[in-house]
């Protein structure tokens, strides 16, 4: 017969292995759903350059209906750019903007680089798993994107603009 303790590991591998199949479920919907918005980005832009040109649109509506057209802010859940010299977080959407005041104060104050959980916690959402991994998928969207980079693994940092981070 197992020991308790062989069976506890037998079941921590089988959830940890049941993890790591969700999280590479989740990247794949991440990435398709990123996919998605940016064709729906290029439809955008190719109907207004249409209507700027003088191309008539359906009765001059947008792919929206009757809505005003987009403005450059950004809006929850939009895409994260590139980061680039002269660009400001203005352009991200307002929950990555608000992980970026963290890093930027934390790096005004000469503070350590902060982990998913710490900034979690400041931007008083409930520490739980669910939340935490959220906050790391946007982090991690935000150095490959090159505004904020990784020194050490699991903590975060503002970034210097190099893309992918350290």
């Amino acid at each position: 017969m197992a020991s308790v303790l062989g069976r506890l590991e037998e079941r921590e591998r089988a959830a940890r292995k049941r993890v790591e199949e969700l999280q590479a479920e989740l990247e794949a919907a991440q990435s398709e759903w990123d996919e998605w918005l940016i064709a729906r980005k290029r439809v955008g832009e190719v109907w207004e350059a249409g209507e700027t040109t003088g191309q008539e649109g359906v009765a001059g509506k947008t792919p929206e209906g009757d809505k005003a057209k987009t403005s450059s802010a950004a809006k929850p859940g939009s895409l994260v750019p590139v980061w680039r010299e002269g660009l400001s977080a203005e352009v991200l959407a307002p929950e990555y903007q608000q992980v970026m005041g963290l890093l930027a104060e934390r790096r005004a104050t000469g503070g350590q680089p902060l982990n998913c959980r710490e900034i979690t916690a400041l931007l008083g959402l409930e520490v739980v798993a669910a939340k935490t991994e959220g906050v790391r998928c946007k982090l991690k969207r935000l150095v490959a994107r090159g505004w904020a980079h990784e020194p050490v693994p699991g903590r975060f940092a503002c970034g210097d603009g190099r893309v992918g981070g350290s």
